[in-house]
């Protein structure tokens, strides 16, 4: 029996970068593991003139200029979500947040649910919000009927980046690597249940 690829959409909001750069590490260590993998970012909603007004956020949306702008039907084509976001007073970021209120339809028929998801976070204080922000993301998936992939201590890589809940960096300092290991630890767990579910609903259907 053949079983298709896992379909990963990695879906993430970023303002001055260190999320994308999670996310891209997300995505390649997934295509690694061998899934079929979309890198989106959702729409933007800050005024220009807030973005100009921080040399970090300018660069980092021209540095993400390359990448796909998330739509609702990377969630509804996936098998598996990562859904990224920094940190707002220890919540998800309002541009992620739009996104996700336009899932509604989707929701409605059922189309995300039985759906593998995780989530990760940046924060810019080390004890910022990041493990409240991921578990809000988890809120959502519930409402979706998902099924929650959190990385836990699952092996050597997520142990030492001690995050249970999802990779998560706070911008003390740079993105170690410590920090991308767990993130490529995370994607390809995700990757590793995805396929296991996907193997077991097609010997069920078989």
């Amino acid at each position: 029996m053949t079983v298709a690829p896992v379909k990963l959409s990695v879906i993430f909001y970023s303002a001055t970068g260190n999320v994308t750069a999670l996310a891209r590490q997300i995505a390649d260590s997934a295509e690694k593991a061998g899934a079929e993998v979309r890198l989106r970012r959702v729409t933007e909603l800050a005024p220009q003139a807030a973005i100009d007004s921080n040399p970090a956020w300018a660069a980092n949306v021209q540095a993400s200029a390359d990448i796909p702008e998330a739509t609702p039907e990377d969630m509804e084509w996936a098998d598996a979500v990562i859904l990224g976001s920094p940190t707002r007073f220890g919540n998800v970021a309002s541009q992620l947040k739009q996104f996700l209120d336009t899932l509604g339809g989707l929701w409605f028929q059922g189309k995300l649910a039985g759906k593998v998801y995780s989530g990760f976070a940046s924060a810019s204080g080390k004890h910022g919000g990041n493990e409240s922000t991921i578990l809000a993301l988890y809120n959502t998936f519930h409402h979706f009927g998902g099924i929650v992939v959190a990385p836990g201590y699952a092996n050597e890589a997520l142990f030492a980046n001690a995050s249970p809940y999802g990779v998560t960096h706070w911008n003390g300092s740079d993105i170690d690597e410590t920090t991308l290991a767990g993130a490529a630890a995370q994607a390809e767990r995700v990757v590793e249940v995805a396929a296991a579910l996907n193997a077991g609903r097609a010997a069920v259907a078989a």
